[in-house]
């Protein structure tokens, strides 16, 4: 019997590879011949390297890059399996969590870093990138990933422009004729989820930017800024992009990548299915197993575990979900192609808990799962 484990990660607690570990123990308990298949998922947010690197048995690397403030940091990038394909997640470069709260700011948080990534990748000589761009912190429309890739963007009086989006306020002349010459030969695939246009009522500022620090004012500043670039860099590109679907993503990484680069949006966690070959790996499975650190309503919009069922379908395999929660909703996914969805949480207890013993509580109730599976086919 092959089983395939395909979980995303319980974010804040275990990575996916972790949590797809401790299912296989708990599937053994009860299956112990079984032949496990663990293919550790995730969407393009946080997360989305490691799961790859170990999905394909690739390689982990590392660069010094810019942090989103100007700090230089080390930053995790991966080479899949084949050898010839890098994997970025810009929340390593430039995202929420590597700035405290109190130091937030999208007025000048900066993408830089997250250009220095796509450079080191071509640097090693490769030419198809995955980018995930979940979790960032920045709203700079993706000026600082374009000036790592040689843009310039520059005031009224020619003098290049700070990093950050309120600059772009000031943004006369987008240079493109130092760009990355590499980038007309690369293949970039950009992992969104969201469907948000650049600007407006729906836009990056005005979506997204509160959580990143912004007050009212910032967002109408940020907003009016973004609005400003994107006239300029369509005049510089050809490429009316902000009214687009994802341009608004990541603070408007979205637009800037399909503004300088040959980038094409498409949902996470289809690109991370099939760069893992999950299609070929599910179809003569018993069944699959997945899960997340929460499942509720949003799940049913495309997270990674309704990808995986959506998946799995095809070939008519049962898929069941373990995750660290369920909130309101989450029975919504039954209707998504997930045969049964469980909660590891056997018994009351508080958040801080269900975090601290998560892994022996996956493995628990993986192998509760199968106990009930195994019992099933008998009747």
């Amino acid at each position: 019997m092959r089983i395939v484990v395909a979980p995303d990660s319980y974010k804040g607690s275990v990575s996916a590879p972790g949590v797809a570990a401790a299912m296989q123990r708990g599937i053994a308990r009860i299956f112990p011949d079984a032949v496990i298949d663990p293919v550790p998922i995730a969407d393009g947010g946080e997360g989305t390297v490691e799961a790859l690197v170990a999905a394909t048995h690739g390689e982990l690397r590392h660069a010094r890059v810019t942090g989103p403030l100007g700090e230089a940091l080390t930053a995790h990038w991966g080479v899949l399996g084949d050898g010839r394909t890098a994997v970025i997640e810009m929340a390593a470069a430039s995202g929420l969590p590597l700035i405290p709260p109190d130091r937030r700011n999208p007025r000048v948080a900066t993408t830089l870093g997250t250009g220095e990534l796509i450079r080191a990748a071509l640097d090693a000589g490769l030419r198809k990138i995955i980018i995930g761009i979940g979790g960032s912190t920045t709203n700079d429309g993706g000026a600082g990933m374009a000036r790592a890739l040689g843009a310039r963007f520059t005031d009224a009086a020619g003098h290049d422009l700070p990093e950050g989006g309120a600059a772009l306020a000031r943004l006369a002349t987008i240079h493109l004729e130092g760009l990355d010459p590499r980038l007309a030969e690369a293949e970039i695939v950009v992992a969104c989820d969201v469907d948000n246009p650049l600007c407006g009522a729906r836009g990056a500022s005005a979506v997204f930017g509160p959580q990143k620090g912004a007050t009212p004012e910032m967002v109408a500043e940020l907003d009016a800024a973004l609005a400003h670039y994107a006239q300029i860099a369509e005049r510089a590109t050809g490429r009316p992009i902000a009214e687009s679907p994802g341009a608004g993503a990541a603070g408007g990484l979205g637009a800037g990548l399909r503004f300088f680069t040959p980038a094409v949006l498409r949902p996470g966690v289809e690109i991370v299915l099939e760069a893992v070959g999950f299609d070929a790996r599910v179809k003569d499975a018993a069944f699959v197993l997945t899960g997340e650190g929460r499942t509720d309503f949003q799940t049913a919009f495309g997270k990674a575990p309704v990808g995986v069922a959506k998946a799995a379908k095809r070939y008519r395999v049962p898929v069941f979900c373990i995750s660290g929660g369920l909130g309101e909703g989450a029975d919504e996914i039954l209707a998504q192609g997930i045969d049964a969805v469980m909660s590891i949480c056997d018994k009351p207890m508080h958040l801080a808990e269900c975090i601290d013993d998560a892994e022996a509580l996956i493995e628990a109730a993986a192998a509760r799962l199968c106990r009930i599976i195994k019992a099933s086919r008998t009747v």
